[in-house]
């Protein structure tokens, strides 16, 4: 039960915890040590402070606070130039900011605001109101941080999804044993390629191939021998063809069907009989074929798609021609153009 958890877990998204960082940044060592001790007491608050204003943007970036403290009376810097500053560094941007100033003036004030600080204190504040000011802007940044987590948790899962469901679709379309297209897929791309060619009048040839005594092959030599063949026959398809657009399935069995795009009865015949040499130089053997090692026969159909004619014709012209190959001797191409009209 135990192993069954953990799996599950491993798979859950796992977010960052956020903790209330606090970054003071004051030249005065009395003001630092007084807010020390306001926030000494909160176990869930982690309190730091840099009383060299020119290493104040360095160490915030390093921090990553969730609040800054800011003075605006320091040496050699102004505090609203460091608010600009903040603002301007996309890492620091949404960071809150409140300023901490002897002065209590409303055109301060005003300023602050309009450079991006989110709160205005007169130091020393109270404690109490220091450290409800402190929870309040940090965990509405945390907030805003868990909220960025999960989109972007959430944007890489749609896109896992989508990605994952790609490869569902592809694997749907795939014949496991051989891993070349299957039969649904030969049955969407001969209607794609059919509608494609109606709309452009340009030919579509259709080869139908089919391994020769291939029971006797398995008969002699047992089921995984027999399934080897047919992953070696489908390498051998597919190697012969050399366009994008082509394409080989396995349509039952050991039949096999490739689909010519743009072809025509002269460029089909050229791809048969490079498929035929190529299986033919493997020497598979087998005994019990004329040619003693594995062949295939292939029957050919070319068609301009018209209204006048359906997919299905092509494939029964290819499977007539497929038959006379095999009852001519196999290890043969054979075109339905060749053999006239049953």
């Amino acid at each position: 039960m135990s192993q069954v958890i953990s799996a599950t877990a491993e798979q859950e998204p796992t977010f960052t915890t956020f903790k209330v960082r606090v970054l003071l940044v004051d030249d005065q060592l009395l003001v630092v040590e007084a807010v020390r001790r306001m926030l000494a007491d909160q176990l869930d608050i982690e309190f730091h402070f840099v009383t060299d204003p020119m290493q104040a943007l360095d160490c915030a970036l390093r921090l990553q606070p969730t609040i800054i403290l800011q003075d605006l009376v320091m040496p050699n810097v102004d505090g609203f130039d460091l608010i600009r500053q903040y603002r301007d560094n996309p890492k620091l941007l949404h960071v809150p900011v409140i300023v901490l100033s002897a002065k209590e003036e409303p055109k301060m004030k005003a300023h602050g605001f309009a450079v991006g600080a989110n709160d205005y204190l007169v130091k020393l504040p109270d404690r109490l109101e220091l450290l409800a000011r402190v929870r309040y802007h940090s965990g509405a940044y945390i907030s805003r941080l868990q909220r960025d987590e999960a989109f972007h948790f959430l944007r890489e899962s749609q896109k896992n999804l989508a990605d994952a469901n790609i490869e569902l679709q592809k694997l749907a379309a795939l014949d496991s044993l051989t891993g070349i297209a299957n039969r649904r897929r030969f049955d969407e791309t001969l209607h794609q390629e059919w509608q494609r060619g109606q709309r452009q009048r340009r030919p579509l040839s259709l080869l139908m191939c089919d391994i020769d005594c291939f029971k006797l092959y398995n008969d002699t030599f047992g089921h995984l021998a027999g399934d080897l063949c047919l992953k070696k026959a489908a390498a051998v398809l597919t190697a012969c063809l050399k366009r994008p657009a082509d394409v080989a399935a396995r349509y039952g069995g050991e039949e096999f069907a490739i689909i010519l795009p743009d072809t025509d009865a002269a460029g089909a015949r050229k791809v048969a009989e490079h498929c035929l040499q190529q299986l033919h130089a493997m020497a598979m053997e087998h005994p019990h074929s004329p040619h003693q090692v594995v062949t295939m026969s292939i029957g050919m159909a070319t068609f301009v798609p018209g209204p006048e004619t359906q997919e299905r014709d092509m494939v029964e012209s290819a499977d007539r021609a497929l038959y006379v190959a095999k009852n001519d001797g196999r290890h043969r191409a054979v075109s339905f153009e060749d053999i006239g009209p049953a």
